[in-house]
Order: structure tokens, then sequence, then C-alpha cells
């Protein structure tokens, strides 16, 4: 195929930037599409950066055609879970209504391939443990709401217009490149594991644990942690999938198996040698007690195995990266020296 250049939305942006560096390494271009509003220029290294917004149907329009984009990968969406229960109308403009102009400018452009970052939110609080991907998908918050929405665009689209689709439905995310190149650099952050990485390192005063009383082993909630390259590894399995014309459809990205909020802080203690300040507090709304994946499709479709997500290593790269942040020798330090805010005391943690 001669034709290499993928356009990456979101390139910018955590999840982003390794499938970036992944789709480099496989001999991809990838042409990284990001308004920088949570994505970071730092991050922008494996191919060229167009800084603008999915709201901009003609800034796709020349995107697409002026690096003649053979597939897209779409990151870009906005991921906080408690935001999008006070402003759900904020998920669903800019997860959803740019997303349709995203597939819009794809069709007019005739470009026909799409991988599409989805979630297990869409799930909301499950029947069963682990999660196949044929469980109903009753989303209980907008943010996982919207993503529904979008894999409902999707099969649509496919079905009038012949658009060829994969929707990875992600358990947690979480973890560092192996190379210390890019990693977890959120503002505001919510995930767990780089919040009790920043405790244990003074950065933040404690840790609360939101839910204590969930009918779990330890009474917090359960979350099926992937190493962030594992879940880059995916997506250029599943855009390769796409242009060899495999079929369109959803497929789960997580390990099988689950760890508490106290199985993970256990952990960073253990990986940092330093104790993790925590104060129990009150469930966060939206959060399901217990998400974990049925990892087979991936393993059937993609041939896909999680390699580097057990949870020691993902808190050891996610602890390497957070101490060159916190040395100064990352990008990510000297982006922050410009624009930093005070410490919030007291971050609110449930299951990542």
């Amino acid at each position: 195929m001669k034709n290499r250049n993928i356009l990456v939305t979101g390139g910018a942006g955590y999840i982003g930037s390794h499938a970036c560096k992944a789709l480099a390494a496989a001999g991809y271009t990838p042409v990284s599409f990001d308004s920088l509003v949570y994505g970071h220029r730092w991050a922008v290294r494996w191919g060229p950066l167009v800084e603008a917004d999915l709201a901009d149907r003609s800034a796709i329009e020349r995107a697409l055609r002026e690096y003649s984009i053979d597939a897209v990968i779409h990151f870009a969406a906005f991921a906080y879970v408690g935001e999008s229960m006070s402003d759900p109308g904020k998920y669903f403009r800019n997860n959803v209504a740019c997303t349709l102009n995203l597939l819009d400018a794809m069709h007019q452009a005739n470009v026909r391939r799409i991988v599409f970052s989805s979630t297990c939110a869409t799930y909301g609080i499950p029947d069963v443990v682990p999660i196949t991907e044929d469980h109903p998908q009753r989303a209980v918050n907008p943010y996982g709401e919207s993503k529904l929405f979008v894999e409902k665009m999707l099969h649509w689209y496919g079905s009038a217009h012949g658009l060829q689709w994969t929707a990875l439905r992600y358990f947690n995310a979480a973890g560092a490149d192996a190379d210390g190149e890019i990693g977890e650099d959120h503002s505001p952050e919510t995930h767990l594991i780089p919040l009790a990485i920043e405790t244990a390192l003074g950065v933040r005063p404690e840790l609360q644990v939101m839910g204590t009383d969930y009918a779990t082993p330890d009474g917090t909630a359960i979350r099926d942690y992937i190493h962030v390259a594992d879940l880059a590894d995916a997506h250029v399995r599943a855009l390769r999938r796409l242009q060899i014309g495999g079929p369109s459809g959803a497929i789960n990205l997580g390990t099988g198996t689950g760890h508490s909020v106290r199985d993970v802080i256990a952990m960073v203690e253990k990986v940092t040698g330093r104790r993790v300040k925590t104060r129990n507090a009150p469930r966060r709304a939206g959060d399901p007690p217990s998400l974990v994946a049925a990892p087979g499709r991936a393993l059937e479709q993609l041939d896909w195995r999680p390699q580097a997500s057990g949870l020691e290593n993902i808190v050891r790269t996610a602890y390497r990266w957070h101490c060159r942040h916190a040395a100064g020798t990352s990008p990510s330090r000297e982006r922050r020296e410009d624009t930093a805010s005070p410490v919030t005391p007291g971050v609110l943690v449930s299951g990542g």
C-alpha cells in the first residue's frame, strides 16, 4: 500500500501520542490533528502537527486532502466523567457533534476507514463481570453516553456510506512509554495511578478515595488497568485489519484482571518505597463498582495480547515518567513551569 499517512485526532494527547509512536514504528506517518486544549506540542514527535479543532470542518477537510490521508484514528474527546455529569452539553457538543464533522469530512474526502477510541463506560453498571462486547450498553454518565452515540453513528455511516470502522472499548489506560519519551500529563489530573504517585512524591498532600462501601472485597472500586503501550499496539493492529478488509465492529481492550483502588495504592507504595496518605470520601457520581474486560475478541480478531500490562510494570513506568517530570527533565515539566496552577488538596479518586 503506497499511502501510509494516518490522521490521528488527539495525537498530542496521552494515548494518542503513544499511538503515534507505535504507528511510526510500524511504517506509517501519523499526522496529529489536535487543538492543544488538553494535548501537548512536545508530545508530537513522530509526524506533523495540524493545530486545529474538530469543530472546524474546513480544517479537517484541508488536512485530509493536503496529507492524502488513508485512514483516521480518532482519539480527540473530553474524558472527565465527573465534569460530564455537571456539564453534559459540553460533552455532547465536543464528543458527538465534532465527530459528526469528522465523519462528514471523511465522507466528502472518500476516506473510508476509522479506528475509534471508545470506552468501557458505554456499558454502565454491568450485569456480569468480566464484560463481553455483547453486554448491553447502558451508560450511566454523559461521557459514556457520548461515546456510545458515536459508536451508533459509525454503524449507520457504515451502512449508508460504506465506512469501515473499529470501536476499541478501553478499560483503564495507565502507565508510560518504556523509553521515557512521553507519559501521562493531564491538567487537571483525575486518574488514580498518577495521583497516587504524585501523593507518594509529596506533590499532593493526600489522596481521597471516593467510595469505600462498594460490594467488592475491600469496598473500593475495581478496574482493569491496561498499559498505554498495549493500547497503542492494538490501534495499529485494528488499522491493519481494516486495511485488509476486516469487518467492522467493537472490541474490548483490557486484561481480564481487575485491581481495586487499595490494590493500586499498595502497589504504588511498593514501587516508590513511600507511603501514600489517603482519606476516605463518598462515592463519585457515575462510577460503577467494577469494570473488568473479557478480552477474548481482541485475541481472536487482532491477535492482540497485552505484553506490558502487569500492575507492577504499569506503576513502574508511570513512576519513572513522574520522577523525570519532578526532576525537571521532561518536556512536561518545561511546559508546566509557564502554566502551573495551584495543586488542589485532596484530589478525588474512584476507579481511576
